[in-house]
C-alpha cells in the first residue's frame, strides 16, 4: 500500500552495496524506518532525498515490517547546515537526541514541528547554541523529566534569588541553599532564559543575542541536568564538545 508523508531524515545506515535504511521523523506517523533501495548509487533518484537532515515528502510502500521508499520530493536539503562543519555538528546532535528518545510509530505532530523549526532556524542562521539549548529544554519531558522552574524546588517559594540544584531537580531559592551545598550559582538572566526555553513556543522565536557568560551558564546547567538524569551518552554530543574546544582555540 503506497502512502505519502512529510518527514525529515534523522539517520541513515548503509545496507549492502547500494542500499540504505533511512530513519525518518514524520509528521503523520512519528519515527519510522524505511529501506531505500539503490540510494547509494550516485545516479539514483533516491540519493539526494535520503541525505541526513533533508526535509521533504516521501512516498512509501508500507506493510507490517520495514517499509520501502519509492520516491521523494525535496523541500529543503538544509544546505547551510551541510556546508558548515560546526552547524553539521549541532544538527547531528539534535537529530541523534530525537532518534534516541522517541519511540517508533508514535505520532507526535508537536515533536515533528519542534524538530522542523529547530533545523530550519539553524539553516537560516539563528544562533545554534540558543537553538540547541531550547531543543534540549523542550525534550526533557519526552525523556520523562520535569525540572522545577516556576518555584523553589525545596520550599515552593516563587520569589527570591534562585540558583540551580541538580540534586533537587530545579531552582533553589537563596533561603534554601544549605539544603544543597553543591548548588550552581546562576545569573537572573539564566534563570529567566531556562524558564523561557522550557515553556515558550519556538515558532515565536526572535533572533536572541546572548552574552558569552550567559551561554556558558545555560550550557553548564543543561548539560549537568542531562548527565545526571537522562541516561543518554550521545556520540554527537561528545563530538560537539570537542568541536567547541577547537573553535575556542581558533
Amino acid at each position: 500500500m503506497l502512502q505519502k508523508c512529510e518527514g525529515i531524515v534523522i539517520r541513515t545506515t548503509d545496507y549492502g552495496e547500494t542500499n540504505k535504511i533511512v530513519t525518518l521523523y514524520t509528521r503523520e506517523w512519528g519515527k519510522i524506518g524505511v529501506m531505500a533501495r539503490g540510494s547509494k548509487k550516485p545516479n539514483s533518484r533516491l540519493s539526494a532525498i535520503t541525505q541526513l537532515f533533508t526535509h521533504g515528502y516521501f512516498l512509501l510502500q508500507r506493510g507490517s515490517g520495514l517499509g520501502s521508499l519509492q520516491q521523494g520530493e525535496m523541500v529543503s536539503s538544509m544546505r547551510s547546515i551541510t556546508e558548515d562543519i560546526f552547524l553539521t555538528a549541532y544538527a547531528s546532535y539534535i537529530v541523534e537526541l530525537t532518534d534516541k528518545v522517541t519511540e517508533e510509530k508514535k505520532p507526535n505532530p508537536y515533536q515533528f514541528e519542534l524538530l522542523f523549526q529547530t533545523l530550519h532556524y539553524m539553516n537560516d542562521g539563528y544562533d545554534p547554541d540558543v537553538l540547541m539549548n531550547i531543543y534540549e529544554m523542550k525534550m526533557v519531558n519526552v525523556i520523562g523529566l520535569y525540572p522545577i522552574l516556576n518555584q523553589c524546588s525545596v520550599c515552593g517559594s516563587t520569589d527570591g534569588h534562585f540558583s540551580f540544584s541538580i540534586r533537587e531537580g530545579g531552582f533553589i531559592c537563596h533561603r534554601c541553599l544549605e539544603k544543597d551545598p553543591y548548588h550552581l550559582k546562576i545569573s537572573q538572566a539564566t534563570v529567566k532564559l531556562l524558564r523561557i526555553f522550557y515553556y515558550f513556543d519556538l515558532s515565536r522565536l526572535g533572533n536572541i543575542s546572548l552574552k558569552d557568560e550567559t551561554k556558558a551558564e545555560l550550557k553548564k546547567i543543561i548539560t549537568a541536568y542531562y548527565d545526571e538524569y537522562s541516561g543518554l551518552h550521545l556520540k554527537t554530543k561528545k563530538f560537539l564538545q570537542s568541536m567547541e574546544k577547537f573553535r575556542n582555540l581558533m
